[in-house]
């Protein structure tokens, strides 16, 4: 989602655009502060390119009765305004993530959003702020994004949601989505390249000292195998064992005899328990331990593959670029102690 550059003079002519974000009791504060921060910081850098001109942005916060917000982590923040009482020409709406049981369930919040959403060019939520819009109906028929943890509910929560698990942020038509807390940060970077251009949004990445565009997805942050790897019956013995000898043969056939079963009925039976099949599974355990390797060890990448089961540096590299969409070298750059650290 990559805006041309502006034209030299056009963010002289643009009007200040007025950004709201919405907060409820239970928000999380990050997901409030971190784009007020993006979207001033934008304005900061714009001024400093174009001396005069009017400022980039004009955040507000508000809720639905104004007032003191009671966060998710006890800080508290004092909206601007009442949703009721905001004057007309706002440009950009942002929906909060955090606890959002409550405000899903606010008829006078889902109807504002429902509301507005026609009259604004941008509508917008932060993580789990994606289950407000989808309790509006702004989500249906519609692809988005919120916190990993919270997809698989997403999707259970409302079926007409096509939830994208892995994605940073999504834009679909005027409608914007975002992963986990910090990815808010990604999203409001995002929406400061499409009006400002990307000079004024590197500028401000650079001042927070993140990516413009963070590469690979939430399954770089992730920890699916966590849940995954709960399994009753014979399975259970056999995943054991698995996880603790990841440079064995792990193909079906040695998985269903340590389980005493035929390959077919293993692989059948293994899928319906864990929701992918053995061959998936032994892939992203294998990644999981090699994330963790590279992350707190000095290994080579030769040896880390075998130890991961991978045979090859070539082929963990190919599993890391297809799943992470990084490589290994990059992985460990990003995320690896320091030596004596």
């Amino acid at each position: 989602m990559i805006a041309p550059r502006v034209t030299p003079g056009a963010s002289r002519r643009a009007p200040t655009r007025r950004v709201v974000l919405v907060a409820y009791d239970g928000a999380s504060a990050i997901d409030v502060v971190a784009p007020a921060d993006v979207f001033a910081m934008a304005s900061d850098a714009a001024r400093a390119t174009l001396p005069g001109a009017p400022p980039a942005y004009a955040v507000e916060i508000a809720s639905v009765a104004g007032g003191v917000i009671r966060t998710a982590s006890g800080t508290q923040i004092v909206a601007h305004n009442a949703l009721a009482d905001l004057a007309p020409g706002v440009d950009t709406v942002l929906v909060a993530g955090g606890e959002t049981g409550e405000a899903t369930r606010d008829a006078r919040l889902l109807g504002w959003l429902r509301a507005t959403t026609p009259k604004v060019r941008r509508m917008g939520a932060v993580c789990t702020g994606a289950f407000v819009l989808a309790a509006a109906g702004l989500l249906a028929g519609r692809r988005a994004a919120t916190h990993w943890r919270a997809a698989a509910a997403l999707a259970r929560a409302y079926p007409g949601v096509d939830v994208d698990a892995d994605a940073i942020f999504v834009r679909s038509g005027k409608i914007y989505t975002s992963a986990g807390v910090t990815a808010s940060i990604d999203l409001a970077l995002s929406l400061v390249e499409e009006d400002l251009g990307y000079d004024v949004a590197l500028k401000v990445a650079r001042d927070l000292v993140v990516f413009l565009k963070r590469p690979g997805g939430q399954s770089q942050f992730s920890r699916p195998l966590l849940a995954q790897t709960v399994a009753a019956g014979p399975l259970q013995g056999v995943i054991d064992w698995a996880l603790r000898h990841l440079d064995a043969d792990l193909r079906v056939e040695a998985l269903a005899g340590k389980a005493g079963m035929s390959p077919r009925n293993f692989a059948r039976t293994f899928a319906r328990a864990m929701q992918m099949t053995p061959a998936k599974f032994v892939e992203a355990a294998r990644l999981e331990q090699a994330r963790s390797c590279l992350e707190g060890g000095q290994a080579s990448i030769k040896q880390l593959a075998r130890d991961c089961g991978f045979g090859s540096d070539e082929r963990m590299r190919r599993a890391f670029q297809r799943t992470l969409q990084v490589t290994p070298e990059d992985y460990r750059r990003r995320f690896g102690r320091s030596p004596g650290a």
